[in-house]
């Protein structure tokens, strides 16, 4: 806009407002942001609604979606694990969660392990953080939660000896509590 002096003046704009709409059960998602004074409707991503469904109707070997977790938002899940059959996890129980952003599927959902049993593996610190590429600088588009899911269950299943990375009391210590601020160095393919 134009001031009477000619000089270009920047529109004036109250800080975005993110807050829920409508209640999870309905089928859809909306969020309403309020920009200088009237509502603009943002619709979550379809993306992460049909990513949803396809873990809820058809989820990977071992693992299953806890109901619970997504009934207030869409944008935290809980997904239960169970270490496969043959491998050293096998009959032993986790919780990962998933947290998707506003950017999700062009930003990697940021996936930790979570509840009271952490596996003991070399790529899974203490914390639950979880050291694997595909979580951070190798991430796609084209990866979905169930293919985060299947890396996870493949990284446990090849695991030869359980222990914990050789930094985990330094990293857990000085750590961010998200992993996807971590800058990650990805040097060990062997377990």
């Amino acid at each position: 806009m134009l001031s009477p002096r000619g000089v270009t003046r920047a529109r004036q704009l109250r800080p975005l407002r993110l807050w829920p709409r409508r209640p999870w059960g309905d089928g859809s998602i909306m969020a309403s942001m309020q920009t200088t004074g009237r509502r603009v409707e943002v619709w979550f991503p379809k993306r992460l609604q049909k990513e949803l469904l396809a873990l809820q109707n058809d989820p990977p070997p071992g693992m299953t979606l806890n109901e619970k977790s997504v009934q207030n938002s869409i944008t935290q899940w809980i997904v239960d694990m169970e270490g496969a059959p043959g491998t050293l996890y096998e009959g032993e129980k986790f919780q990962l969660l998933f947290k998707f952003s506003s950017r999700y599927p062009f930003d990697s959902p940021q996936v930790m392990f979570t509840g009271e049993n952490i596996p003991v593996h070399p790529h899974v610190y203490s914390n639950g953080h979880i050291c694997l590429s595909i979580l951070t600088e190798d991430w796609s588009p084209a990866l979905s939660v169930q293919s985060v899911c299947l890396s996870i269950i493949s990284m446990l299943s090849s695991c030869k000896e359980k222990r914990r990375p050789p930094d985990n009391s330094f990293y857990v210590r000085t750590c961010n509590k998200n992993p996807k601020k971590t800058k990650w160095w990805y040097h060990d393919d062997t377990c």
